[in-house]
Parts: C-alpha cells; sequence; structure tokens
C-alpha cells in the first residue's frame, strides 16, 4: 500500500490526515509526481482531501506543484465539490510565484464564479483576484470582470474578495 493510501484510509480524524499528508509532501517523504498521480486516479472523497491539501502545499511550498499546474488547471471544474475548492485555492496560491504559468486557468475559474456554491464561488474569487495581483497583463482583462461581480455578488464574503483585489490593484497603479 502506499503512503498516501495509508494515511488517507489511516483511522486518523480528517483534519489530522490533511496534515499528515501536508508534512509528508512538503518534508519530500511523499514525491511531488507521486502525490498527483494519486490524486488524478483517486476516488473522489480522497480527491478532495488531495486537492485541500494542495491549497496547504502551494502556500507553504508552492515549488512542490509547480511543474503540475496544467494537471491542477485540468481540475478546475472537476465533479466533486471538494476539488473546486481545493484547486482554485491552489492555483492563487501558485500565482503569486508563478503568475503566467496560472494565465491559463482564467477561463475555468471564471466558469465557477457563476457556481451555485458559496464556497466555490469564494475559491474562484481567490484564485481570480490572486492572478490579476501577480499578473499585470490580466488586470485589463480581470478588472472589469472584478467590478462587475461586486454589482452582481450576493454574498458579501465573495464580494469582499473582489473589492479587496480591487483596491490593491488601483492602489498598485498609483
Amino acid at each position: 500500500m502506499s503512503k498516501i493510501k495509508e494515511i488517507l484510509q489511516s483511522g486518523l480524524k480528517p483534519k489530522e490526515k490533511l496534515t499528515t499528508l501536508v508534512e509528508a509532501v512538503t518534508q519530500k517523504k511523499i514525491s511531488a509526481k507521486e502525490f498527483i498521480e494519486y490524486f488524478k486516479s483517486a476516488p473522489d472523497v480522497e480527491k478532495g482531501t488531495c486537492a485541500d491539501a494542495m491549497k496547504h502545499i502551494s502556500k507553504e511550498k508552492p515549488e512542490i506543484l509547480a511543474h503540475y499546474i496544467d494537471e491542477l488547471i485540468g481540475y478546475i471544474n472537476y465533479d466533486a465539490p471538494r476539488v473546486k475548492w481545493g484547486i482554485p485555492e491552489a492555483i492563487g496560491n501558485l500565482a503569486q510565484r508563478y503568475p503566467k504559468e496560472v494565465e491559463k486557468a482564467i477561463p475555468k475559474l471564471l466558469v465557477n464564479t457563476k457556481d451555485k456554491s458559496t464556497v466555490i464561488r469564494w475559491c474562484a474569487a481567490y484564485g481570480l483576484t490572486e492572478i490579476a495581483k501577480n499578473n499585470s497583463r490580466t488586470r485589463r482583462e480581470l478588472m472589469p470582470l472584478f467590478e462587475s461581480m461586486v454589482e452582481k455578488e450576493n454574498n458579501n464574503g465573495v464580494r469582499n474578495v473582489y473589492v479587496k483585489a480591487i483596491k490593491l490593484i488601483e492602489k498598485d497603479k498609483k
């Protein structure tokens, strides 16, 4: 049994599984390649846990997932909600170090801004705003969309993600 499967199928509580998985990958006890391969073939529940782990890994050590950005982008609109939460946040975290590479995620993230789930919309907003904050080439396309989202979005938390990004980007221009 692989180390990943051992962790995910252990008797640990969900948060402990997540923490153990993140530590194993960030400390290179599990290779990024092995982790991504497992993620791609995992059942949805485990895929969700892996996507959640990617959010943390990309924050702590983004270089671990850098070679897999295109593969992650392919899962932004995956059916399982936890994947739709984790992957866009991982993309947002990766945008800070790899702003050009994550540009390709924009069309898929835009699809998730229309989702009925507030969490999915928040995660899409996070991914998009991090791309815009870190990649000046994308701002011309994204700023009008952010302004439109502020008008349309009913949830304050999601709306605030756009508002904060707009303020930061406009301040950056000065």
